[in-house]
């Protein structure tokens, strides 16, 4: 099924002369420094309507408890004026975009605001109905920086469009333009941008405002207008059944998710061999495929490096929120050839990392086996794992690793984007034994994405959806005091900077 993509902003237009009541800034982990992340529209004392894809829990949570939440309601700037309160409670209708025309949550302030709602349609608007679209996205599509004040301003902006036909925001045969509206035009363009997410498509009836729409995203045509809106009418039942009461769905339970650490655009997790030492700075392992720089060349590995990460290495609390974070000073090493890893070293020490309340993981001196029952160490879940067999070589795109495990069919850890770099730990959920790496996407054989099983006799096999772990056991050999690394040191087997490339080499996934 095609899908829309996430808005990226309210583009055209002017800046809004007057507040609405009603308008709402949803903000949290905000990509912009003034805090605004989405809007959000009050419909009742205590409930916000916003897009789905606007209240995202660090677990990924259906229905749950956020932290660190709150909204400003009835101000024309993000940064002050009306009413602030804090959310206590969301509710997703889906946990993905899919269908876009339910890309919608409900959001719950833990107390009553006095700012007056707006009314939610009684029906759809049909085609050329007048619309005005509120949202604190760019000025221009051309906006791409958030530190820019002149495109991305606190204060609110508004544009007079109207509703328009499906076919301008769906191909022919899409299945997803059900409980959508098109709304905004092309040229000039005019619709939703970057952080205007969840904002309101307000029709009106006599001399008051209702609210027909909220942003879900850009055209599906693969343009940025017309926008595509939530059909919030369509929603009425779910929506009703919340508010009221009658129809309140239960919070999502809340794994225990401690330690993830989140580098880059990949997982990770801070390891510790047995003979580190309190001073010694802290390493977090990753995949080598997620070095941002460039992944390392078949046959060979990156040594010392300058740390390339922009951003701070974060490592979750219980609940997948941030217990705290270290800057990456170094890229100490990175491979995709015998296994696929890279190690950073961070800016803080494992007594600090330890008094700051962040889990540290032992890091396995001995291989994982067939067998093996593990646990993968991402940051939305932790599911159960089996090693169905240990294969003698994994090859795909150019690199080769080896002793990797596949794992058994039908288990819950099915590696996908975005469980790059994934712990797999041992039953004690203390030990990295092992590290996610990949899974053959569509059947291809040896490709990217795409890895290849090579057995002791050279027979080739490739099988869609199978997903593979690699080695970390080889890693401690290699470490000396200080979180260095030395690989001549005895028993050291990771491949060298200058390793000469395999000639039957090939292996790894994208984040």
């Amino acid at each position: 099924m095609v899908t829309a993509s996430p808005a990226q902003a309210i583009v055209g237009g002017i800046a809004s002369p007057q507040p609405y009541s009603f308008m709402v800034s949803l903000q949290y982990d905000a990509p912009r420094a003034d805090g605004h992340r989405c809007g959000a529209v009050l419909i009742a004392p205590q409930w916000a309507v916003t897009a789905g894809h606007c209240a995202n829990s660090p677990t990924g949570a259906k229905a749950g408890v956020p932290r660190g939440w709150k909204v400003r309601v009835g101000s024309l700037d993000v940064t002050n004026g009306g009413e602030v309160a804090e959310v206590d409670r969301f509710y997703r209708r889906h946990t993905t975009y899919d269908p876009p025309g339910e890309d919608i949550a409900l959001l719950h302030l833990r107390n009553p605001v006095q700012a007056k709602p707006v009314r939610v349609a009684g029906s759809t608007p049909a085609v050329k109905t007048p619309v005005r679209i509120l949202g604190w996205g760019p000025s221009s599509e051309d906006c791409d920086d958030f530190n820019d004040t002149t495109c991305f301003s606190n204060r609110l902006r508004e544009a007079e469009t109207e509703v328009v036909p499906d076919s301008e925001c769906w191909n022919e045969g899409d299945a997803g333009s059900a409980s959508t509206l098109c709304i905004g035009r092309i040229t000039p363009p005019v619709g939703p941008g970057t952080t205007d997410s969840g904002g309101p498509a307000l029709v009106r009836a006599g001399s008051e405002w209702e609210l027909s729409g909220v942003v879900t995203g850009a055209s599906a045509k693969g343009v940025n207008f017309p926008g595509l809106y939530v059909d919030v009418t369509k929603n009425s039942a779910w929506i009703n059944g919340i508010v009221s009461g009658t129809d309140v769905p239960p919070l999502d339970p809340v794994p225990n998710v401690e330690g993830a650490a989140k580098v880059g655009d990949c997982m990770g997790s801070v390891v510790r061999t047995p003979t580190a030492r309190p001073q010694d700075p802290a390493l977090v392992l990753t995949n080598g495929h997620c070095v941002p720089s460039g992944r390392p060349a078949p046959g060979r590995a990156l040594v010392d490096r300058p740390a390339d990460l922009k951003k701070p290495v974060t490592i979750a609390d219980t609940a997948g929120y941030p217990q705290t974070s270290a800057r990456a000073t170094r890229l100490v090493y990175a491979t995709m050839t015998g296994t696929d890893i890279a190690l950073y070293r961070l800016d803080k020490t494992y007594a600090q990392l330890a008094a700051e309340g962040a889990k540290v993981f032992r890091l396995s001196t001995t291989p994982m086996r067939k067998g093996d029952r593990l646990t993968m160490a991402h940051g939305f879940h932790r599911p159960s794992c089996t090693v169905e067999t240990v294969v003698p070589h994994l090859r795909e795109d150019g690199h080769q690793q080896d002793r990797a495990v596949r794992y058994a069919t039908g288990d819950t850890c099915v590696s996908r984007p975005g469980y790059s770099g994934t712990a797999l730990l041992a039953p004690d959920l203390n030990t990295v034994v092992g590290i996610n790496n990949t899974h053959n996407r569509d059947g291809e054989q040896c490709t990217n994405n795409n890895p290849c099983e090579v057995d002791r006799n050279g027979s080739v096999t490739a099988v869609k959806g199978r997903g593979y772990g690699q080695q970390v056991h080889q890693i401690a050999a290699c470490l000396t005091e200080g979180s260095r690394l030395k690989l001549s040191r005895p028993g050291c087997t990771l491949t060298s900077a200058t390793s000469p490339p395999s000639t039957t080499a090939t292996g790894t996934g994208t984040p």
